[in-house]
């Protein structure tokens, strides 16, 4: 699904993000990224979106070369791709309901079917009946769990998860783990960034470990690999 091959990025300043990186994955993978702030974590899921492009190498997604995407195909490639974000980023005088519908409404989804979906993505992650709670009446877990049915109510093939955990409680975090494990069952591919040494340590499933921009571990049923 996705390739990276010898792909770098250097930005104007000097800074080396990434250097020579060649990565796959694979159609329903569920894959950790780890390593130390500043490794490149951000910069290689922002490449896939292509919100920054590659200063060197290809990057393929089903196939097509991001770098070489026509700015109006940006768009398209983006409805492929469900981001879920630490900070929530959710609308806060928009009902759980409402945020949901805004990611099909930016791509000009037919009303009909934005009355379908949200529902059904609020019911995937268990929060039918909060549809119409305000961000500021939802619980951090809860927000969360909204931010993740907007990733997903597209049906997207990829999640890519920035530090989805990073504001949760332990318990509550577990419980993001499981929902997002139930939607890599059903086929979709999860990219998670983190900094979670017990859940990679606890889920084993595939790590990538970047450090100083380069690839330096890639492990099935890998473990996290640094201390807190």
């Amino acid at each position: 699904m996705i390739n990276f091959v010898n792909v770098s990025m250097v930005y104007p300043n000097g800074t080396k993000a990434l250097d020579d990186v060649s990565l796959r994955i694979n159609k329903g993978e569920f894959v950790f990224l780890v390593g130390p702030s500043g490794a490149g974590k951000s910069t290689l899921t922002k490449l896939i979106i292509r919100e920054e492009r590659a200063s060197r190498g290809q990057i393929l997604f089903n196939g097509k070369n991001i770098a070489r995407m026509k700015n109006r195909e940006v768009p398209y490639l983006r409805r492929s791709v469900g981001m879920i974000f630490q900070d929530f980023k959710l609308l806060p005088n928009k009902t759980a309901a409402e945020n949901v519908a805004f990611a099909l409404e930016v791509i000009e989804a037919h009303p009909r079917e934005i009355a379908k979906a949200v529902p059904a993505a609020l019911e995937r992650v268990n929060l039918a009946t909060k549809a119409d709670a305000v961000p500021s009446q939802l619980s951090g877990g809860e927000q969360q769990r909204v931010a993740i049915a907007r990733a997903i109510v597209n049906n997207p093939p990829l999640v890519i998860a920035d530090e989805l955990t990073g504001n949760l409680d332990p318990d509550t975090s577990w419980d993001i783990m499981k929902l997002l494990q139930e939607i890599n069952k059903c086929g979709t591919t999860i990219l998670m960034a983190t900094h979670a040494k017990d859940i990679v340590d606890g889920l084993k499933k595939r790590v990538v470990a970047l450090e100083k921009g380069r690839v330096v571990r890639d492990e099935e049923r890998g473990v996290y690999g640094y201390e807190d």
